[in-house]
Order: C-alpha cells, then sequence, then structure tokens
C-alpha cells in the first residue's frame, strides 16, 4: 500500500489536503491496531465512534508502549509481541503494575545499534499515558472482560495548571529582531543564508501569519492557495473538532508578505511535485512543507530575535503565544481575541492576560540597592 498512489473522490467540502492527512493518520492507527492484542478489537470500536482521529492515535500509541513495556521489561506476560498479550494476562494486571510503568517512563533507555537514547517523560506525559490506559481498563471492565476496573487505583499525577505555567512568548523588540532577520538575512550563518536567498519570502509569510492570527501548525500547514479569497478579503482555516473558520485579510503585513512569495518566489509549473500543485507553503523540493520543516523554520528564526542558541528556539506555538499576549496588551477584548485563536474556554485566554514579564521587569528594574543606580 505505500508505494500505491492515492487518489482521492472527495465529496465533502474540505481540501483533498486535509481530507488526505486525516485517511494517513487513520492508517496510522489502524496499522497500530494489528500490532496489538486482537480482544482489543471492541475497545477500536469504541474509540472510532467517540474520538477524533489524532486523539485515537495518540490513545493507542501510548497502549501500544504500555504492551510493549510489559513484553519486554516485566514477567507479567509470557507474549514476547505486545499481539501475543492474552486476556487473561491482562485480567491478572493489578493498579500497582500500572503505577510501576508509569514509574518506568519517568526515565527509561532505549538501546540501539551504536546509541543508548535515554528519555525523560514530564508529568504532563505521565498524566496522558495514565489517561490513556484508564480509558481503556474502564472499557475493558465495563465491558465483562476483566473482573475489577484497576483504573481506581492508578496513583494521581501531580500536573501543573495552566495558571502555574510560565507563558513563553516573544517581546515585541524580539519579533521586530527576528523579522528583520527574515527580511535582511541579519544573524544567519553563511549555510543558512544560501537557503534564506531562495525562500526569505516565503519564509516571512509563514512567520507572519503565525504572528497576526495566532495558528496553529496544523492550520498553516494545511494552507492552500484555494485557501485564499484576495478580492473578499478572507481565508478559510481548517481548526480542531473538524471546524471551519474563516479569517479576514485585511491585515497590509500579511497581504504584502503573502503576494510577494506567490508572485515572486513560490515555484511554479514542473518545479511543483505532482498532488502538491495548490499547497500554499512549499519546499525546495516543490512539496508541501511538513509541520516538521516548519517548526525547524521557526525555531531558527526566533532564536535569532531572542539571541540564543537554534537548539533553543520557540515551537510556532510559542508565536501563537506571542500573537496573543500581544493583542491583549494592546487592549484588545479578550473575548475578540479568544475568539480569533479559537480557546474552547475564556479562562485560557485569561492566561495570556496575565503575561506580566514586563511587569517583573519594570519592578525589578525600578528597585535598586545601590545608590549609585536608585536615581
Amino acid at each position: 500500500m505505500a508505494n500505491k498512489k492515492i487518489q482521492i473522490s472527495n465529496r465533502s467540502d474540505r481540501p483533498d489536503n486535509v481530507v488526505e492527512k486525516e485517511y494517513r493518520i487513520v492508517q496510522e492507527c489502524e496499522a497500530i491496531q494489528k500490532e496489538l492484542p486482537s480482544f482489543l478489537r471492541g475497545f477500536f470500536s469504541y474509540m472510532r465512534s467517540s474520538l477524533l482521529p489524532m486523539s485515537r492515535l495518540a490513545y493507542l500509541t501510548d497502549i501500544r508502549f504500555f504492551c510493549r513495556y510489559l513484553t519486554e521489561q516485566t514477567d507479567l506476560t509470557a507474549a514476547e509481541d505486545p499481539g501475543q498479550i492474552t486476556l487473561d494476562e491482562f485480567s491478572a494486571l493489578a493498579g500497582s503494575d500500572v503505577n510501576d510503568f508509569l514509574d518506568y517512563c519517568r526515565n527509561y533507555s532505549v538501546e540501539r545499534e551504536d546509541s543508548i537514547q535515554i528519555f525523560s517523560d514530564s508529568n504532563r506525559t505521565l498524566a496522558r499515558k495514565k489517561s490513556s490506559l484508564s480509558v481503556m481498563f474502564k472499557y475493558l471492565y465495563r465491558e465483562g472482560m476483566i473482573p475489577e476496573n484497576i483504573a481506581e487505583r492508578f496513583n494521581p499525577i501531580r500536573v501543573q495548571n495552566a495558571s502555574e505555567r510560565e507563558i513563553k512568548a516573544l517581546q515585541d523588540d524580539e519579533v521586530m529582531i527576528m523579522l528583520d532577520a527574515v527580511s535582511t538575512g541579519a544573524n544567519l550563518t553563511p549555510k543558512e543564508k544560501q537557503f534564506w536567498e531562495k525562500t526569505k519570502k516565503r519564509d516571512k509569510a509563514i512567520l507572519v501569519l503565525f504572528l497576526t492570527y495566532g495558528l496553529r501548525l496544523s492550520e498553516l500547514e494545511q494552507l492552500n492557495l484555494s485557501s485564499f479569497n484576495f478580492q473578499r478579503g478572507e481565508f478559510k482555516i481548517y481548526r480542531k473538532r473538524n471546524k471551519e473558520s474563516i479569517m479576514p485579510l485585511n491585515n497590509r503585513t500579511v497581504l504584502k508578505a503573502l503576494k510577494e512569495y506567490i508572485q515572486e518566489e513560490r515555484p511554479r509549473g514542473d518545479r511543483i511535485q505532482e498532488g502538491n500543485e495548490d499547497a500554499l507553503f512549499l519546499s525546495l523540493q516543490g512539496r508541501r512543507m511538513t509541520g516538521r520543516q516548519i517548526r525547524t523554520l521557526v525555531k531558527k528564526y526566533t532564536s535569532i530575535g531572542m539571541s540564543t542558541s537554534r537548539d533553543a528556539g520557540y515551537s510556532p506555538h510559542k508565536l501563537r503565544a506571542t500573537a496573543a499576549t500581544s493583542l491583549i496588551g494592546r487592549g484588545n477584548s479578550i473575548f475578540d481575541v479568544q475568539e480569533l485563536m479559537d480557546h474552547e474556554h475564556v479562562s485560557t485566554t485569561q492566561l495570556y492576560a496575565g503575561h506580566k514579564l514586563g511587569t517583573k521587569r519594570d519592578l525589578i528594574g525600578s528597585f535598586e540597592w545601590d545608590d549609585e543606580f536608585d536615581r
């Protein structure tokens, strides 16, 4: 199937690339299911009917990792691979066995041919894995397949509330340094400049869209030429939960960056790979840019804005935070920003209103102990 060409017969109003991406996620889910015990088939059906594909993929990935842990790290099963684990072995598992698994995930290693890779899961990741397993064990208990709901005995995992986490976003001066870098090539390495010469208009359009609309990575990645109606001054994006949203296209910086990229730099004709003709942002190979490529691009330019290493640059989600904090900092209504950002609850948007880095700096900067500076 990997070598077969995908042909899309699309009777929905969603673009082909959005339909194809969902199809590929579903295929990943199906592949993982084939690795897992057959007695979980009912649970797979349950997830198909109640979860969106991305959430389903996350659950299945966590469950596969747990089953691999059982076969490779414990004597709780005689199976050599996850698909051979029996229902009786699952029924014999206790809450403490899952707690041991979660503790294992805090710091574990994977040995490769020439290296040992060490992994360390954050509490947020542990909480997600715990949630995935809880849903599975609750389902098996409800269906009478195991004697008790061991999920009730899983240890609690302390996860910071959103309000306790420091919001990471660029400051206005860092944004200006970043945009100067993408416009002039300032602070790029000689090798980076070679690529910049060919992609600077594309890169700027990407950054400006993130900064202006607070788009999610997946929303920007899926943009097409046909997403934009310049005459009507709008474009369409596809949100989480299969929602469509029409965005206004009345920002002069965005319009200029988009038109310069499309008219002057975007590949044309046979430079575009088949099936990518409508994709807005293209790689130098003429294919739709992947999420990883966009993330690498953003980390590079944000690292320049913050005067730090490339590895310490910010992700696209931090540019989403930058858009929110900048809009609220300019006095815009928190409810208007909530709608633009597609936050399900206004409490999420309020977190950005509480971003007080500037206030902290003013306080500390005016609080001198030495008479020489206390003026």
